[in-house]
């Protein structure tokens, strides 16, 4: 209905991957380690549109790889996700395997987004909306 107000399609044909790690509480029943972001807690997976509105989501403990966490979150939608022709990820997601479960699962290809240069601060256009969604998960409306 957000789509339709906005006057897009009620279905997107582009979707944004990413991942989160966040520490969580002591009264968590579960909690895992993400050794690359030293964290010890959950992970949030998210696909959102253009718009950052989420149309896949998933929580998985921090030690679930994001290719592994972002395929659950779409098997989950995959019956909403037909229309999905093109993913956007960054270079966690990338891979041969990860690719071929995407488009098995929902026959869409995936793209990586690549920074052209190594420790260097860059924006980029598209990715930034999943990360504004992040966001608004944690009530911070800094991006």
């Amino acid at each position: 209905m957000a789509r339709t107000k906005r006057g897009r399609n009620s279905s997107t044909s582009f979707l944004i991957v990413d991942a989160q790690s966040v520490k969580n509480t002591d009264s968590a029943g579960e909690k895992g380690y993400d050794a690359g972001k030293k964290v010890s807690g959950i992970k949030r997976h998210i696909a959102v549109d253009t718009q950052g509105l989420p149309h896949a989501i998933a929580v998985t403990t921090a030690d679930v790889t994001d290719r592994k966490g972002a395929l659950q979150a779409l098997g989950r939608c995959a019956t909403d996700l037909q229309e999905v022709q093109s993913i956007l990820a960054d270079g966690g997601y990338q891979g041969l395997p990860f690719a071929d479960a995407v488009s098995e699962l929902l026959g869409a290809e995936v793209q990586i987004a690549k920074r052209s240069e190594l420790h260097t601060f860059a924006i980029m256009p598209q990715r930034r909306v999943v990360e504004r969604s992040f966001a608004w998960l944690e009530k911070c409306r800094r991006f």
